[in-house]
């Protein structure tokens, strides 16, 4: 006699507020989750937090002006970040310090990543161009300039041997940096933020139509759309959970929402506040995210999390 087979686990939803974190920045422009929390700030500074202490480690300050995105190397002891004063910066994480301040782009720089080995810089500007910035040598040219955008650079991804664009002139451009390739699909509205799936197979756009589209790398054939969310006049991040099963994305209606990526269906709209959502990140192996509203970064889990948190809370103030 044969039984059924046990039906899998619905994957668990972090929609329990854990704590509320007071970044003291203005408006909190990027998010960055790995461990830590690492807050970019219109007040032109970085801030680098313990998620779960809710406490910062470090403060980081030499642009002239707000910092649009940033990122942390693979062994976490480098950062790079980008400002509206079209510097790319390289820092320190243990001492704080810049060690390397990068000009070369003609507007604002809106989007920075390390590659892999973060041997490279990656940066891309209002001014359209994505330059490379070699990490090793130091120097200030960049290795390799990308002009192929006829408007800004809005998002970028690094994955693997590819980078993934989105720019405002409506495409989204995959290099296949090792092969010397271009691949362009067109996006009927303007793509502000790009992302790829964890097995590289399906990128991920969100647009000013509000709609975000799941899309086949390889062919560019549109895999899903997700729709409900307010998007028309800011740039706001998308994103995927942590075992690729649900699509995220900010919305100007003051919740996150949260669509299953393969039924489409709207699986949870989480209100945050009663302002614009600016930014997301979900944890790249935990069922953890975070989200930026008003200055304000809010650290979200499951329920068992929430559970933990409140009896380490007591433990710690008896």
């Amino acid at each position: 006699m044969s039984f059924p087979q046990p039906k899998p686990e619905v994957p668990q939803l972090p929609q329990h507020l854990i704590r509320t974190i007071d970044c003291q920045q203005g408006a909190v422009r990027a998010l960055l989750v790995t461990n830590y929390l690492l807050s970019c700030g219109a007040d032109k500074s970085l801030k680098l937090w313990s998620v779960s202490r809710g406490l910062l480690l470090k403060t980081y300050s030499g642009h002239g002006y707000e910092v649009l995105d940033s990122d942390g190397s693979y062994d976490n002891s480098q950062l790079c970040s980008c400002s509206s004063d079209k510097t790319v910066i390289l820092w320190d994480v243990a001492t704080g310090q810049v060690t390397w301040k990068l000009r070369g782009h003609a507007g604002k720089v809106i989007c920075v990543q390390f590659n892999e080995e973060a041997t490279v810089i990656l940066s891309g500007s209002i001014d359209g161009i994505v330059r490379c910035w070699d990490t090793r040598s130091r120097e200030f040219d960049p290795i390799q300039i990308l002009d192929e955008a006829q408007d800004g650079v809005s998002s970028l991804k690094v994955s693997e041997h590819e980078l993934l664009t989105g720019s405002v002139d409506g495409r989204v451009r995959r290099y296949d940096l090792r092969m010397g390739q271009l691949h362009v699909d067109f996006i009927n509205s303007q793509p502000h933020h790009v992302c790829v799936c964890a097995d590289a197979q399906c990128t991920l756009t969100s647009s000013l139509d509000s709609t975000v589209r799941l899309l086949d790398k390889s062919t560019g054939e549109m895999l899903g759309e997700y729709t409900g969310h307010k998007m028309k006049g800011y740039k706001l991040d998308c994103c995927l959970s942590s075992k690729d099963t649900h699509v995220l994305s900010c919305s100007e209606d003051g919740h996150v929402y949260c669509w299953d990526l393969v039924e489409g269906s709207l699986t949870l709209k989480l209100p945050v506040g009663k302002a614009v959502v600016q930014s997301l990140s979900f944890h790249p192996s935990e069922t953890c995210l975070l989200t930026a509203m008003e200055g304000r970064v809010q650290v979200w889990g499951t329920a068992d999390v929430l559970a933990l948190s409140i009896m380490f809370y007591f433990l710690y103030s008896l």
